[in-house]
């Protein structure tokens, strides 16, 4: 009977509410009161809840409305998108309490000191509890759910809810992904039916291209959390660590075709620095949502699919630092309703669900709270323990390229990581770390795990499965070199807020020509600062001396003054910019002879011309690949890009381009046949394709290059009977997530100009394998015969990666076309192999036609 009532009541709920929409009494709990002094959504956003998806302006507009009417609510902006929208933080709390927020505040983050933890008493101590919804911006019944958590949050009356919010401050993120959140439901809206479609083939369900997952440079913000590269996440991370949270949950969805998931996940696929006790309490907090969802009758599952081991996930990120991070699937409609195998999947159906956890997360924090307050000092007592165990001391990192230390640093700072300056005179095991380009980290402070986490090379896994990388080791990412130390006897003075590197003149004024190097990570920008102003720019394909003594390598540039068509001032003027705003130096040269290596007017030195760049994107191509090149050159290097959606490179003259970039594909690309030879004859004419990872085949089978590319090696039991139930366990055991390889380079090749160590690490997500090139002079970047520094890769892969090419030219009449096999751009946070991308476009035109494959 009571199933049947069950079923009875969610029928009528749905079905036959007088204006067909679901109204608010669908969601909310029964015998709760609410103060009718406090805005409904449907008061502030003109419909229900999951009539429309919510979009952006109104979210927001509703957050405002209850801030003005909730002596419980505190609305903060903490940033705003690329897109210009507004990041909101509400502080959801008692009046009482915030009354006493920074008094509450600064006594919680005493829990995270381990000496000054032992005084605080958490009986009377509030949880810091973080919602957050739809960092995906396609899946919003989190955000729509959020409109509810806020209502219910501000408006419920009763001695439930006082007592939730006496004992908890709620920071509560609406949208962490505006961009794409707004993106979304302005598609699926503008779709959307009198006579709701759910068929799965309807346009409402099927958005195009690049789809709004992604934020505005197509970046997935549940990668970036660590790394933080994006200001929605710089945003987010401040806030976090403001607070330093006991419970962070992470609203998502799934495909249409399955069910809700709640953490934990696949429990052998947690990182080895998370501690048992978060699975324990995650386990506990999980018992909460299954007997909310069993009240509902929703289905569920939980320990399978998902994982715990990247810590740049919203789930993931508060593992390493003390608190419960808690990921929640739900299944998507991905419109207002449509078929699934479960029947009729409703957008409402949806954000109920979520609603409820929202709930049943609450009432976890509520009845976990002292053991999640514990939980958090135990953790950093811990941490402390192991810290003063360990042999390890301290890292030290550095580079020539003082830009690239202090992108890193930056990014440690973000975490509340301490930095120190090194004392002159450190040098290990060849390595001279310089005060001006070298930092070191103390493993002796507060966030000793999340700093073992971002500097450790680990080779060996409990589980061959990964949801996401397997290996994010930071100093290699940014091709920093960097050691372990046994003491912090070379630590000097500690950062507080350090700038970037500023460039400087050497040598005075000249008349007669300047010179700088392309070691700093700013020197393309500098390049096309200079061509843009119509400088004449040579690049050095020899190495050469000033007249005090320096030596100038390969790489770098030559700005002659004579005969250039604006006057010696404004060259000036723009050098000082890229002084002052690229960290570059610049030196003076007074006379072009040189005995000890090539003159100033030698043939040796090559006229740049200035990139005009296209890519193309679009239907088969990888957004988030192509969202990566588009970043980078658009913000770091401000050089234009024009983005050409296929079907328009079908019919387009693209004479007016000297670079075509094509990104990695995720499925056939529709290029005509004549596009092909429209291509094929622009590069003859002298232009440079870049062809990125599997764009490769594209470009093989296209006729434009000659990548040999290897075939996977087969295991020599590979047909020895297995159980079929291993069938993922093994193929998913085959791909290459993520991790990061050794490669030989060669310095005098213009693909490596501006860089000096003969080997670098190299960032690897596919098993994408080319064969040497025949041609001696044809291998700029080869991984090395024992190339693993850290993550997972199987043995068949490993055999097939061992000595490969990275990177390679086919010649093509007067035209290059380079092709390189791994992701010189990885989410924006692998400086190290960025100016190789950078060297394709500037330098492409002039690699030597003998080199080519």
């Amino acid at each position: 009977m009571h199933k049947f009532l069950l079923a009875l009541h969610l029928f009528i709920s749905i079905a036959f509410y007088s204006d067909g929409q679901p109204h608010l009494s669908y969601y909310l709990p029964d015998q709760v009161t609410y103060d009718p002094d406090i805005p409904t959504p449907q008061s502030v956003i003109g419909h229900q809840v999951g009539e429309w998806h919510v979009t952006h302006d109104r979210l927001v507009n509703y957050m405002r409305a209850i801030d003005r009417a909730s002596d419980r609510v505190s609305l903060e902006v903490t940033g705003h998108t690329h897109e210009g929208r507004e990041l909101l933080l509400l502080t959801i709390t008692s009046p009482e309490n915030h009354k006493k927020i920074e008094q509450i505040r600064a006594q919680h983050n005493l829990l995270s000191d381990s000496k000054k933890s032992a005084s605080i008493d958490v009986k009377n101590l509030p949880v810091v509890f973080y919602m957050g919804f739809s960092i995906h911006g396609n899946e919003p019944s989190g955000v729509n759910a959020s409109l509810l958590a806020a209502y219910h949050l501000a408006a419920a009356q009763g001695e439930e809810i006082e007592n939730d919010l006496t004992n908890t401050i709620i920071l509560f993120d609406p949208c962490y992904n505006p961009d794409g959140m707004q993106r979304f439901s302005s598609w699926v809206n503008s779709r959307k039916s009198v006579m709701t479609s759910t068929d799965p083939l309807d346009t409402e369900h099927n958005e195009p291209w690049p789809g709004g997952r992604y934020n505005h440079y197509w970046f997935d913000l549940n990668r970036d959390w660590l790394v933080a590269q994006h200001p929605e996440s710089e945003a987010r991370i401040k806030s976090f660590q403001k607070w330093k949270p006991n419970v962070l949950t992470d609203h998502h969805e799934m495909g249409t075709n399955t069910s809700f998931f709640f953490q934990p996940g696949v429990p052998s696929r947690v990182h080895p620095l998370t501690p048992a006790r978060n699975i324990e309490l995650t386990k506990r907090m999980g018992e909460f949502h299954a007997k909310a969802l069993d009240e509902l009758g929703s289905l569920y599952f939980s320990q399978e699919g998902y994982d715990d081991f990247y810590y740049g996930k919203g789930s993931s990120y508060p593992d390493v630092q003390g608190a419960i991070g808690i990921l929640f699937e739900q299944a998507s409609s991905r419109g207002h309703a449509q078929e699934s195998v479960n029947g009729i999947l409703r957008f409402p159906f949806t954000i109920r669900n979520q609603f409820t956890t929202v709930l049943s997360s609450l009432k976890a924090v509520r009845a976990l709270r002292h053991d999640l307050l514990n939980y958090q000092k135990q953790f950093y007592n811990e941490a402390a323990i192991e810290s003063a165990k360990d042999p390890v001391k301290a890292y030290v990192y550095g580079s020539r390229d003082r830009a690239r230390t202090f992108k890193m640093t930056e990014l440690l700072m973000r975490h509340e990581i301490d930095i120190y300056k090194v004392k002159p005179g450190l040098a290990i095991n060849g390595r001279n770390f310089s005060p001006e380009s070298s930092c070191i980290v103390p493993l002796n402070q507060r966030q000793y795990r999340l700093i073992k986490s971002m500097f450790e090379r680990r080779t060996q896994f409990k589980d061959s499965l990964f949801y996401d990388i397997s290996s994010w080791t930071l100093p290699l990412a940014f091709g920093l070199e960097f050691e372990e130390l046994k003491n912090t006897s070379a630590a000097g003075e500690k950062l507080s807020n350090p700038g970037p590197p500023a460039g400087k003149f050497v040598g005075g004024k000249s008349q007669y020509a300047y010179v700088f190097e392309t070691l700093e990570y700013y020197a393309p920008r500098s390049i096309y600062r200079l061509l843009m102003h119509g400088i004449r720019l040579k690049v050095a394909t020899k190495t050469f001396y000033h007249s005090d003594g320096k030596k100038f390598d390969q790489g770098s540039i030559l700005v002659p003054l004579s005969d250039q068509e604006i006057s010696t001032e404004k060259i000036e003027y723009v050098l000082n910019e890229i002084a002052t705003k690229d960290g570059i130096d610049i030196y003076a040269f007074n006379s072009g002879l040189d005995y000890k290596g090539a003159s100033l007017g030698s043939s040796s030195f090559l006229t740049l011309r200035k990139p005009v760049v296209a890519m193309l994107i679009g239907d088969g191509f990888s957004a988030t690949d192509a969202g990566e090149v588009w970043h980078l050159l658009d913000t770091r290097f401000n050089i234009p890009l024009t983005l050409i959606p296929v079907n328009v490179f079908n019919q387009a003259n693209i004479g007016k381009y000297n670079a075509i970039i094509i990104p990695p594909t995720s499925s056939p690309i529709q290029i005509s046949d004549a596009a092909k030879e429209k291509l094929k004859g622009w590069v003859q004419n002298g232009g440079i394709v870049i062809g990125l990872e599997n764009a490769l085949q594209w470009i093989n089978t296209s006729g434009l290059g000659r990548f040999q590319l290897k075939k996977g090696l087969e295991r020599k039991d590979s047909l020895a009977s297995r159980p079929y139930g291993l069938i993922d366990a093994y193929t998913g055991a085959q791909q290459t997530s993520g991790a990061i390889f050794q490669a030989s380079v060669d310095l005098t090749h213009p693909l490596l100009f501006g860089y000096y160590n003969a080997t670098m690490p190299i960032f690897k997500s596919n098993n994408l394998f080319m064969e040497k090139a025949k041609n001696a002079y044809g291998n700029p970047i080869v991984f090395t015969s024992s190339p693993l520094l850290s993550g997972y890769i199987s043995k068949e892969n490993y055999d097939s990666l061992k000595n490969s090419s990275i990177a390679g030219v086919s010649v093509l009449g007067q035209g290059r076309v380079i092709g390189f096999t791994d992701n010189m751009c990885f989410r924006a946070f692998w400086f190290g192999s960025n100016k190789i991308l950078m060297n394709a476009i500037f330098y492409g035109p002039l690699i030597n036609a003998a080199s080519g494959r």
